[in-house]
């Protein structure tokens, strides 16, 4: 079976995945000048937060609600809850293996790699919440393509966290890293195939999500927080910095 794309919620999975992106840089570039390490644990998880929730997962869940398929489409909430859960983890765990200790190439690939392997589990989980009278096949080679991708995305996303400073810069890659991640989730639903197996079926489960309205709600939810996080992150910044400008 074929599907079609929302192009309105197609662009909106986009900007979700920018802001999410653009908060966890700029709370990322921080994590040098932390001085304790509560400073650094909280930049760490708010960081895997911004970037896992906002940039990846909801990226992913909105776009897959964008996909109107020939068919009811529900989603098993908590695995659609786990899969979340691995988005951050990963996020928040590869900002610490980059960001924390000396700076070197080695741990910005192990820290890439450890975000982008997240990445792509979080996406391959979030079909499995799929619930619908079809199964899934997978393009084995098209699933290693959007593995690779989520791993240089996420090996991007590191160096540019930590080697870049300021508004414009940080403006200019956010929406090259929102590009990346949604390459990743695209590239990994075309290697899906949709095999029906009972039409007349209907996949309601207890507490299952429909995607009804889903993908506005959670860009509204996610957006407005992200949005108010934004400035926020700026403005601690620069704070920081003017702080350790008098220092000197």
């Amino acid at each position: 079976m074929d599907g079609s794309y929302n192009l309105g919620l197609v662009f909106i999975s986009y900007v979700v995945s920018i802001l999410g992106a653009l908060t966890a840089l700029e709370l990322a570039g921080g994590l040098a000048s932390a001085r304790t390490g509560a400073q650094r644990i909280a930049i760490i998880l708010l960081g895997g937060v911004a970037m896992g929730g906002g940039a990846i997962w909801a990226m992913h869940f909105i776009a897959m609600v964008a996909h109107r398929m020939p068919m009811v489409v529900t989603y098993d909430t908590g695995i659609t809850i786990f899969s979340a859960l691995v988005a951050i983890a990963a996020s928040a765990a590869g900002l610490a293996i980059a960001g924390l200790g000396r700076r070197s190439m080695p741990r910005l690939v192990g820290g890439g790699l450890v975000m982008g392997l997240g990445v792509a589990a979080m996406h391959y989980i979030g079909m499995e919440a799929m619930l619908m009278p079809a199964t899934l096949q997978y393009d084995p080679s098209i699933v290693a393509l959007s593995v690779v991708i989520a791993v240089v995305a996420a090996t991007a996303a590191l160096w540019i966290a930590f080697h870049l400073s300021g508004l414009w810069l940080m403006l200019l890659s956010a929406p090259v890293m929102g590009a990346a991640v949604c390459g990743m989730h695209y590239t990994g639903m075309a290697a899906t195939s949709y095999i029906a197996t009972d039409m007349a079926g209907t996949p309601w489960v207890l507490g299952a999500m429909s995607g009804h309205n889903l993908g506005i709600s959670i860009f509204v939810v996610v957006g407005v927080v992200l949005g108010a996080a934004i400035p926020f992150c700026y403005l601690w910044s620069h704070d920081r910095q003017a702080q350790e400008s008098l220092q000197r």
